[in-house]
C-alpha cells in the first residue's frame, strides 16, 4: 500500500481549509484517511499551519510520499529538515545532540523570519490606514472649502433679501400714497 501525505479540503466555498493527512494513494482525495497530520488554513496572512512535526517525521520515514504542496508545508515547518537529520544520526554522520542543536536554531530562525513578516505586514497596514485617513482629511477640507463660496452666496442672497424687504414696504406704500392722489 502506498502512502502519501497531503492536504484534504475542508471549509466552504471560497474558504478552503485543508487537513494535512496521511492516506492511502488510491483514496479519494477528501475520503478516508490514515492519520490525521494537521491544519492548514490560508485565509490568513501569514497563513495558519498547525502540524504535528514527529508524526510527520514519523510517516516519511515509513516511506510516505509527500504532494508538492505538503511537501512545501512540511519544508516550511521543518518536518523535512527534521527527517533529513535523522537519517544523519542513523548513518552516524551526526548525534542526536547535534542533529537537535541544529533543528533548534533553523527553528529559532524561522520564528525571527516570521516574526518580521507580521511585523512588516502590521505596518504596511498602519501605514496604508495613515494613508487613508490623510487622503480623507484632504477630501473633507477640500468639500469644506468648495462649499465655503456657497454660504457666502447664500448669506449676499439673504441680504439682498432683507434688503429688498426693507424697500419693498416703503415702495408699496409710496405706490398706494400715489394711487390715492
Amino acid at each position: 500500500m502506498s502512502v502519501k501525505i497531503r492536504l484534504q479540503r475542508h471549509g466552504k466555498k471560497g474558504k478552503p481549509f485543508y487537513w494535512i493527512v496521511a492516506a492511502d494513494a488510491r483514496a479519494k482525495r477528501d475520503g478516508k484517511y490514515l492519520e490525521k497530520i494537521g491544519t492548514y488554513n490560508p485565509n490568513v496572512n501569514p497563513a495558519i499551519i498547525d502540524l504535528n512535526i514527529d508524526k510527520a517525521v514519523e510517516w516519511l520515514q515509513n516511506g510516505a510520499q509527500p504532494t508538492d504542496t505538503a511537501k512545501n508545508i512540511l519544508s516550511y515547518k521543518g518536518a523535512m529538515l527534521k527527517n533529513h537529520l535523522a537519517g544523519g544520526v542513523r548513518k552516524g554522520a551526526l548525534t542526536q545532540e547535534q542533529a537537535d542543536a541544529k533543528f533548534a536554531a533553523w527553528l529559532e530562525e524561522k520564528a525571527a523570519k516570521i516574526a518580521a513578516k507580521s511585523e512588516g505586514l502590521s505596518k504596511a497596514e498602519a501605514d496604508a490606514k495613515a494613508k487613508a485617513l490623510a487622503a480623507e482629511k484632504a477630501v473633507n477640507e477640500a468639500r469644506i472649502e468648495a462649499a465655503k463660496p456657497v454660504v457666502e452666496e447664500v448669506a449676499e442672497v439673504e441680504a439682498a433679501a432683507e434688503d429688498a424687504a426693507e424697500v419693498a414696504p416703503e415702495t408699496i406704500d409710496e405706490a398706494q400714497e400715489k394711487a390715492a392722489e
